[in-house]
């Protein structure tokens, strides 16, 4: 007899293999663009990006509150560009603060505002595979979401809205530290390939 996983975990395992082929992807443009005369285009267009980093703090703020529109992985790469290995933990300490931030927001911001007429439009607008989502899997959605490249800041505003207890939110949500953590180990050892 073949053992088959449940549902759940399958879903988890496909989101988890999504978000390594992403990774993996970034990790190969990092190191071609390092390696292939890509300096010109380095100096001309995003060196005076790479130089501020206030600036790319804030675009990335705006980024993980608005439902994540920029991977944080393209972050960690900037922050390997700081200089030392001190810094890009710092840099990458901070991105992962800023994540999880942005999803207490969007949890705050769900659980607050989920009966406005704003907030059921924005839902049924952008929203609605997440909210399949969360009716199928229920909060294991959550540690998916927290792990994996699904939007995190949308579903913490869906399980804020949904009147998920803010303590489990909380504690749940802690694992995406271990994702930075993990992908940004990947990507500072890119950069030595």
């Amino acid at each position: 007899m073949k053992y088959r996983l449940p549902e759940k975990y399958r879903f988890f395992v496909k989101n988890l293999i999504r978000g390594l082929a992403w990774l993996a992807a970034i990790v190969v443009l990092f190191i071609l663009f390092q390696e292939h005369g890509s300096r010109e285009l380095f100096k001309e267009y995003l060196r005076p990006l790479y130089s501020q980093p206030l600036l790319m703090y804030l675009i990335y703020t705006f980024s993980e509150i608005f439902f994540g529109i920029i991977p944080p992985e393209l972050f960690m790469v900037w922050a390997t560009k700081l200089g030392s290995v001190f810094l890009y933990i710092e840099a990458v300490v901070l991105l992962a603060l800023i994540s999880y931030g942005a999803g207490a927001i969007g949890f705050v911001f769900g659980k607050f505002l989920s009966r406005t007429v704003a907030f059921r439009f924005a839902r049924r607008k952008y929203m609605e595979r997440l909210q399949r989502l969360l009716h199928k899997y229920g909060f294991f959605l959550l540690i998916v979401a927290s792990l994996t490249p699904i939007p995190f800041s949308a579903v913490c505003m869906l399980v804020g809205a949904s009147g998920y207890p803010g303590r489990k939110f909380f504690v749940y949500t802690l694992l995406r530290f271990v994702r930075f953590a993990v992908y940004s180990v990947i990507i500072w050892q890119s950069q030595t390939i």
